[in-house]
């Protein structure tokens, strides 16, 4: 994640800055101007505007007035709440935002040395998966006198203006950061992986064994650095509508503590150990408080002693923090933005995670083997031209993160563009030995699906079986162009690659060794009725797809005589008439027994429907059981 940083723009903070200590002069950005065009595209700000560098809005200007906090800022004219509660949750990290503003103590003011300001300040986000260095200069607009957009209680204090700044150069300008989201600046901040969830559609409010796993996962997630905000869904003409218990709605709040909060006083309340879940809100706005219960001054409170009381800091005012019961949280926000630190560390004694980062790219071409936009599911002629990418899962079972990223298009907005792609994607199980492209679904199951939305990352977790897994990162519609980043993490290296290659290549000598003249696909479903194997009146049977001196295995099935292998195998065959064994095993310690076969001519004449086929041994002799399956055989390379 801490990747090399590139300059945006190609600007180097340190030359800039250097050159302007020179020459005595005060920087000024030609990329990010001091004029209208950097204010806005469509929608200009009420009153006459000044562009004012700090020494020339206050006296004695700071980048942290007595350091950082989340209770430091509050938000200006644009309606960028979801930026100001993502750096409310910024200001609680110090390992993230020393990251996001580097070089923090030589940018600050320094009065004895007052030749090394040069007006100009950089920051660093992390834009689709590359650590960016975003220089400005500290020319802010103003009206009357005051910051027209983000600002800090201490009127001397700058860090989260010049903030605001960068993101907005990177944006284009400051209107393009009209409506957003907070769970994208959160990314931007950090690298981090953001899960949306909607609150509403999972009814953790009406289903308490939901209710205290979500609690559970987010207490995991903001106990390890992460960072959480929510929102409640406003229908149109509600934004920013107050309701009567102090909520807003269609409004980013940040999460600033997750906590189980001990009830009871003195001796007594350790003694019961009986605790409440609390979560504690903050409204960008730095006013407007939750009315309810646990809100500053409830009687609740009087449940809690002094001392639990003081540890978390409450406060009886009106600086827009606030607690609530998880249960009301649950109740009254809709949606909630769950950002991840993943922790790809080596050695760590939390969990850690593998990672795999690719990137690509939905891109037309006439030709369909080549063409990459196929559109969803939906589109069954064009869906597998989609891009594809494999990985294998060696544990028997394993959580899977995947997050589908597109770029930020905010930086189109002025040009009337800006909307960003509906985006998903579907995860297969597919054969074994899988090494080309799927041209065609037959037996391989789609194991997770997820809903096609507009937002800049879809995001998925999965509990997935050992096996080999195909991703297909689609838009909605086919023929859609877009750029795309593909971030999966397993618990071991899955091996995650694109797959490019839609059959073997013919090489100089394919002529003398032979070429694939037909590709085939077996999948073995079960079987039924097996021979007892042990004493006790069982077996542990697995199933061998062989053919042309190459084979897939299954896993063992533990203690059954009516085993689901759901295993299948791709091979593709330069003796076609070459027959398929299918062979099934019984696991021992000291040596694996025969228990039957059958043998199939895999023809593309043949029976393509599942069907069962009674289990032979070596001499044509019956053995007890039938195998279930289904194999498909095409000469068309591409046609499987």
């Amino acid at each position: 994640m801490f990747s090399s940083v590139v300059p945006y723009k190609n600007q180097h903070y340190a030359d800039l800055k250097q050159n302007c200590i020179r020459d005595k002069i005060l920087f000024e950005d030609p990329e990010f101007p001091a004029t209208n065009s950097s204010l806005y595209y469509s929608k200009p700000i009420p009153g006459r505007v000044e562009w004012k560098r700090p020494g020339e809005i206050c006296e004695s200007p700071h980048l942290f007035v007595a350091g950082i906090s989340s209770h430091d800022l509050n938000q200006g004219e644009v309606g960028n709440c979801w930026f100001v509660a993502a750096c409310s949750c910024l200001a609680l990290k110090p390992h993230l935002w020393q990251k996001v503003i580097p070089d923090w103590k030589e940018q600050e003011w320094d009065p004895n040395h007052p030749g090394n300001y040069a007006g100009i300040f950089h920051f660093q986000f992390w834009i689709f998966g590359q650590w960016t260095d975003v220089v400005i200069d500290d020319r802010l607009p103003t009206v009357n006198g005051q910051l027209v957009y983000c600002h800090s209680k201490q009127r001397q204090e700058f860090w989260s203006a010049l903030l605001e700044k960068a993101y907005a150069k990177l944006s284009g300008c400051y209107q393009s950061l009209e409506g957003g989201n907070t769970g994208d600046a959160v990314v931007d901040f950090s690298g981090a992986v953001s899960e949306a969830i909607n609150l509403e559609e999972e009814a953790f409010y009406n289903n308490q064994q939901k209710q205290d796993k979500l609690f559970d996962d987010l207490l995991k997630v903001f106990d390890r650095g992460g960072i959480i905000s929510c929102s409640i869904k406003a229908h149109p003409g509600e934004r920013e509508l107050r309701m009567q218990n102090g909520l807003v709605k269609g409004h980013a709040y940040s999460v600033t503590a997750v906590k189980r909060v001990r009830l009871g006083h003195g001796l007594l309340a350790y003694f019961k150990n009986e605790t409440i879940p609390l979560i504690r809100m903050r409204n960008p706005w730095g006013k407007i408080e939750w009315k309810g219960a646990w809100s500053d001054g409830s009687e609740e409170w009087s449940k809690v002693g002094d001392a639990e009381r003081g540890n978390l800091g409450i406060t009886v005012e009106d600086d827009g923090e606030f607690w609530m019961s998880f249960t009301d949280w649950c109740k009254f926000y809709t949606d909630a933005d769950v950002c991840r630190l993943m922790n790809t560390s080596k050695i760590s004694i939390h969990k850690t995670w593998n990672e795999v980062v690719n990137f690509g790219s939905w891109t037309k071409n006439s030709d369909p083997l080549l063409n990459r936009c196929g559109g969803c599911a939906n589109h069954k002629q064009t869906f597998l031209q989609n891009p594809q990418y494999l990985f294998d899962l060696t544990k028997e079972a394993d959580e899977v993160l995947i997050s589908l990223q597109q770029r930020d298009m905010k930086i189109h907005r002025k040009y009337g563009q800006g909307e960003n792609l509906s985006i998903g994607f579907s995860v297969y199980r597919v054969e074994l030995n899988r090494k080309y492209r799927l041209h065609d679904l037959l037996t391989q199951s789609c194991v997770e699906n997820c809903t096609y939305i507009n937002a800049r990352t879809v995001f998925r977790r999965k509990v997935l079986t050992q096996g080999r897994y195909i991703i297909i990162p689609t838009t909605f519609q086919p023929q859609v162009l877009g750029d795309y980043m593909l971030r999966v993490f397993t618990d071991v290296d899955s091996g995650c690659r694109e797959l490019t290659a839609d059959k073997p290549q013919i090489k100089c000598w394919s002529s003398i060794i032979g070429y694939p003249q037909a590709v085939t696909h077996v999948y073995v479903h079960g079987a039924e009725g097996l021979q007892n194997q042990d004493r006790t009146g069982g077996a542990d049977p697995y199933v061998v797809i062989y053919c042309e001196g190459k084979s897939v295995k299954s896993t063992i099935k533990a203690d059954t005589l009516n085993p689901e292998f759901a295993t299948s195998g791709v091979f593709y065959r330069k003796k076609p008439r070459k027959p398929i064994t299918v062979q099934v095993w019984n696991s021992n310690t000291v040596k694996d027994e025969f228990m039957g076969q059958v043998v199939l001519p895999g023809l593309p004449t043949d029976n393509s429907s599942l069907q069962k086929l009674q289990m032979m041994k070596n001499n044509q002799e019956k053995a007890e059981g039938v195998i279930s399956l289904r194999i498909v055989t095409s000469t068309q390379l591409t046609g499987i």
